[in-house]
């Protein structure tokens, strides 16, 4: 395989030749940002008070189609919020993927909830319908209050949250459907997924609650950041309420009614977000673009490349190969890094961690099969091309 990973390489330098090495995925800062920063620091307002903030949850709101949006320190937090705003308790279950970053299992555990783990599909790399209606028909059932429990716990299944994986939408609507059935609300998980629509509408924007992250490594970062998006006035209006400490307005007291959480945005976070959602739009482009030459030039030598799903728009936010096997995967994981190539596998299956392996799960075999062969390969936004 040398010599396919020799080729591979010198594609991936070709399309990204001024760096070296060549990093997974690299903010770009091409618009206002300095502008917007030396404003913030002109003003002396650089944390959550302040004009950026609003606007940058304004640009959320236009771009996603959510009717609120409130802008948080972290997608880990927003999740967080979200959840206890979907009534999450200490005690009870939550669904959600094996396949996913940590934060998403941690932020139930914030909770003081128990995850539970229902497989992926390969198509999407999302929480399956299928196994997920199997899953409930066999261990779930309604009671007299309205709510789902498990059958072989006891334990209420509060919520559940599909991730839209590596920025490619889940299939968001059957999940929806199945989850109704069962009185069992959504929070969506898609911090990786700005710029992704699912049959024309954008992820995060199907359940009661979604999330967004601003991380350094997404295609519009604002450093460290977050945001809630719902179409619900009240869960806005309490997410900003939990979000600011719990904190009731006043012109000097500092009265607050319940346990909240430091978790705003700061301002200075957000003008950089602002500046980035004004160039957002070539993003998406530039990187559709990247994807399609890789897909084409995968095409060529064998390699299967992760495209969109059907009736899917990703923001292929992080391009993904699928290689034979986990000692294929590992070895041109160690080729790349040795050539200055940042390739990065998935993540280890949630299950795996310790942490995590009593949790219940379902059959877990298609993420433990994408566990062991994808790998993701440079994805920034190509500059100067």
């Amino acid at each position: 395989m040398s010599d396919i990973f020799a080729r591979i390489i010198k594609f991936i330098k070709a399309l990204y030749p001024a760096e070296n090495p060549v990093p997974l995925h690299a903010p770009r800062f091409t618009g206002n940002e300095k502008k917007y920063l030396i404003d913030c620091i002109d003003t002396t307002y650089v944390s959550y008070v302040g004009e950026y903030v609003g606007r940058f949850e304004d640009a959320m709101r236009q771009f996603t189609g959510a009717k609120y949006a409130v802008a948080v320190s972290s997608g880990t937090a927003a999740l967080h919020v979200a959840l206890l705003l979907a009534e999450v308790a200490p005690g009870d279950e939550v669904i959600t993927q094996p396949l996913t970053f940590v934060a998403t299992a941690n932020a139930i555990s914030y909770c003081s909830a128990q995850p539970i783990f229902v497989d992926v599909e390969r198509s999407t790399l999302g929480l399956d319908p299928e196994i997920l209606n199997d899953f409930l028909l066999n261990n779930g059932i309604l009671k007299s209050d309205g709510r789902c429990y498990n059958k072989i716990t006891g334990k209420k299944i509060a919520a559940c949250v599909p991730m839209h994986t590596l920025g490619h939408p889940v299939r968001i609507d059957q999940i929806i459907e199945i989850c109704q059935r069962y009185h069992i609300p959504v929070v969506e998980d898609a911090a990786e997924a700005l710029g992704s629509f699912y049959q024309g509408q954008h992820g995060g924007t199907f359940g009661e609650l979604g999330i967004l992250s601003f991380n350094g490594n997404k295609p519009v970062t604002t450093g460290g950041g977050g945001m809630i998006i719902t179409n619900d006035e009240t869960l806005a209006a309490n997410a900003k309420h939990l979000t600011t400490t719990a904190k009731k307005p006043h012109p000097w007291e500092f009265f607050h009614d319940e346990v909240g959480y430091n978790y705003r945005m700061p301002n200075i976070n957000a003008a950089v977000g602002c500046a980035q959602m004004e160039c957002f739009t070539g993003v998406l482009e530039n990187k559709r673009a990247t994807a399609q030459m890789y897909n084409q030039f995968f095409q060529e030598i064998g390699i299967p490349f992760i495209t969109e799903p059907a009736n899917a728009r990703s923001n292929y936010w992080l391009n993904t190969i699928v290689l034979k096997d986990r000692q294929e995967r590992d070895e041109f994981l160690g080729y790349a890094t040795a050539k200055g190539i940042q390739a990065r596998p998935v993540w280890t299956l949630m299950t795996y961690l310790p942490m995590y392996r009593a949790c219940q799960s379902a059959s877990i075999e298609t993420a433990q099969w994408l566990e062991d062969r994808l790998v993701n390969i440079p994805s920034s936004m190509r500059v100067g091309r």
